[in-house]
């Protein structure tokens, strides 16, 4: 059964040219043109991942976002907002509403074609034993045994280095901003400088390669595989 894609914007052009890529790869393609169109739309066909324009009648895409992910049906939707703008504040609140990354305008069906599979192989593969994450074979990270193996070779992490990189690593292609991040692996009462998280990402890259963990200026980090 193909893949269902929503996408939201209200560019009639914009509409047509994604849709016509998507469906030359075999998605089963659904769109709307306004905020208030995409939640009908949402509801009926179920997606499993809608790219949202912000700028929009009816509905912004941010608010679209935040009623969805008030739907119980919607909480693990993959949300991608297409965007011209690069505003750190836009951003940020798209972020906030429950997105999951950006996907900028003017679009390139190749780029498009590349992130929107990247966003779907986001749900991680999970062995309840043992308790892993399997990064298609090359990657995996044993979190009972704190113990990464690249390759079949073994890569010693440090406690945080760690719980950073398998915090990432649980929800590929999510963008995880540095707040996020900094009560997940370190907790709300712990003080740790500004560049505390670069450190480490710069001696996790050091050590399983620097594909891995992508920089979202401005926001945070993504983990791609």
């Amino acid at each position: 059964m193909p893949e269902r894609i929503l996408i939201v914007d209200d560019e009639p052009d914009i509409l047509e040219f994604i849709a016509y890529n998507l469906k030359k790869e075999g998605y089963e393609v659904h769109t709307a043109a306004d905020g208030g169109l995409a939640l009908e739309v949402a509801v009926q066909c179920d997606p499993d991942l809608i790219l949202l324009d912000i700028m929009m009648p009816v509905f912004d895409g941010v608010e679209v976002c935040r009623q969805l992910r008030a739907m119980p049906q919607f909480r693990q939707t993959v949300i991608a907002f297409l965007t011209a703008r690069d505003e750190d504040y836009t951003q940020i609140a798209a972020l906030d509403s429950g997105g999951d990354d950006f996907i900028n305008k003017p679009i390139r069906p190749k780029v498009l074609l590349s992130r929107i599979k990247a966003l779907l192989r986001r749900k991680t593969s999970l062995v309840d034993e043992s308790d892993q994450i399997d990064i298609g074979g090359d990657l995996i990270i044993d979190r009972l045994r704190y113990q990464v193996r690249l390759q079949d070779q073994v890569i010693d992490l440090p406690k945080k280095e760690f719980e950073l990189l398998a915090y990432l690593a649980s929800k590929p292609g999510r963008v995880f901003k540095r707040e996020e991040i900094y009560r997940h692996v370190w907790g709300p009462d712990v003080i740790v400088g500004n560049r505390t998280i670069d450190v480490h990402i710069r001696k996790i890259r050091e050590k399983i390669g620097v594909h891995y963990i992508k920089t979202v200026k401005g926001i945070g980090y993504r983990f791609d595989f």
